[in-house]
Formats: structure tokens, sequence, C-alpha cells
């Protein structure tokens, strides 16, 4: 039986993995709660990882060359 090689997800360089914080706005509302808002990485949309790196070059050379 062929064995199927899974290619580790990348760690976000901007991240480090910790894609998403809630970030508190400093106050609280009528229930006594901390208002906050989630944020999110940009560079990889709140996953913590990005696709493996030729992933990444395919697709730059496919954008880069196409005609």
């Amino acid at each position: 039986m062929p064995q199927h090689r899974h290619t580790p997800a990348r760690i976000c360089p901007a991240c480090d993995g910790f894609a998403s914080a809630a970030v508190t706005l400093g106050g609280r509302d009528r229930n006594g709660r901390r208002r906050t808002i989630t944020a999110h990485c940009r560079t990889c949309q709140g996953t913590g990882t990005v696709p493996p790196l030729r992933q990444l070059l395919k697709d730059a050379a496919d954008a880069a060359f196409t005609r």
C-alpha cells in the first residue's frame, strides 16, 4: 500500500502561528464585560499557517510568466 507523504504546514512568519488575538478597547459594556475586538494576521488571514514554499514559488512563477 503506498504511503502518502503529508507536507507539514509552515507556521506563518508574521504571527508565529498565533493568528488571532482579542484586543481590549479599554472599557466595559453594561454587563461588566470588557469590550474587545478580534484581530487576525494579514499574512495568513487568521489560519496561522502559510502554504508550502514550493507552492508559493509556483504561484509566483505562474503569475510572472503568463501570456
